[in-house]
């Protein structure tokens, strides 16, 4: 079966994404993802060495040299609790098996801890870009807060041999303005010292979620996130795919009126992300979707319309964890190569 046919057959009711055509913002005002991805920082002030480990990472594994990246992070033993992370596949408890999922899937890149990357890196840093997640948010304080936190430093990161640092930001929370100085200055000191960077844009307020809607993952909201990302110097972006718009709107803020709707996105879900996009300067900064949680046998199916969306969005990947790593390990292998499939398939082109 060709592929294009096996992924409208996974898609299933959801195949017309394949054939949608995006009006709102023109694919032609936008940086494609390409061979070309990463000369597109020569005008930057990116030095050489950042360059080189930009290359490393779209130039590693299964999608190298295409402008796409699959990367695998799995840092959700601190976020969502070790036990309840690793308890549907005890094996990745051992941080070493994540990285042989990495490796064995022919991702991109492992993103993960300090502690699970630092215990293995001699033996792996040479092999596969690692990206080192330097800060958290802990849920082990009670009451709950919700804060990310630094848990080692961009020199740490460097001295294992990690490719980019990662890090994440609640825009939007009490704590952002904190978070948003902190992380601008570790992206400065880790491109000082040669690594790229990636930014999980993410959103936290209580009042982004109404009676009616939860605008945490609102098309607006999140492209915001994300051009604050790109301001403050993410070399990439981690976003969740927008579920709805209009977040500033029904929540009563920001700077927003009804032409700007209009004008920007309608409902479909491949514009909403390319309004993702745009916020990342015009696909200059690219944008990956996070996979979300892992819910089973629909997996898949998720996992492959994702990609579609980003893709045919204008976006550059995916970054996928639980639905790779919460089941057996040939099983996380297939799903995150089902995700490689779409952008290496020729025929599905940016929308």
């Amino acid at each position: 079966m060709k592929t294009i046919d096996k992924i409208t057959e996974v898609l299933g009711s959801d195949a017309s994404l394949l054939e949608y055509k995006s009006e709102k913002i023109s694919k032609d005002r936008l940086m494609i993802p390409g061979p070309h991805t990463v000369d597109s920082f020569a005008d930057s002030d990116r030095s050489p060495q950042v360059l080189k480990s930009l290359a490393q990472l779209y130039n590693h594994g299964a999608l190298g040299g295409t402008g796409y990246v699959n990367i695998l992070p799995v840092d959700q033993g601190i976020e969502h609790s070790a036990a309840f992370s690793f308890y549907k596949n005890q094996d990745y408890f051992d941080p070493e098996n994540i990285i042989k999922l990495a490796m064995e899937a022919g991702c991109n890149g492992v993103a993960s801890t300090f502690g699970g990357l630092a215990l293995h890196a001699r033996k792996y840093a040479h092999k596969i870009p690692f990206i080192v997640k330097i800060n958290h948010n802990e849920l082990l304080t009670y009451p709950n807060k919700y804060d990310q936190i630094p848990f080692g430093s961009v020199r740490e990161a460097w001295d294992m041999g990690a490719t980019a640092i990662g890090a994440t930001i609640y825009f939007g929370s009490e704590e952002s303005t904190r978070q948003i100085q902190e992380i601008a200055a570790a992206f400065e000191e880790a491109h000082q010292l040669g690594m790229a960077t990636i930014l999980w844009c993410y959103t936290r307020n209580s009042q982004f979620k109404t009676d009616q809607e939860d605008y945490h993952a609102a098309a607006d909201l999140t492209g915001q996130a994300n051009h604050i990302g790109v301001t403050i110097k993410a070399d990439i972006i981690k976003q969740k795919l927008p579920t709805t718009n209009f977040g500033y709107r029904e929540i009563g803020f920001g700077k927003q009126d009804d032409a700007m709707y209009e004008s920007l996105a309608t409902d479909h879900p491949i514009d909403l992300c390319r309004l993702q996009v745009a916020n990342c300067y015009m696909g200059k900064i690219g944008l990956i979707n996070s996979g979300g949680g892992s819910k089973g046998e629909s997996d898949v199916k998720k996992a492959v319309k994702t990609a579609v969306i980003n893709k045919r969005a204008g976006g550059s990947g995916l970054i996928m964890g639980r639905k790779a790593f919460q089941r057996p390990f040939s099983d996380g292998v297939d799903i995150l190569r089902s995700v490689q499939e779409v952008y290496l398939e020729k025929e599905i082109t940016v929308a």
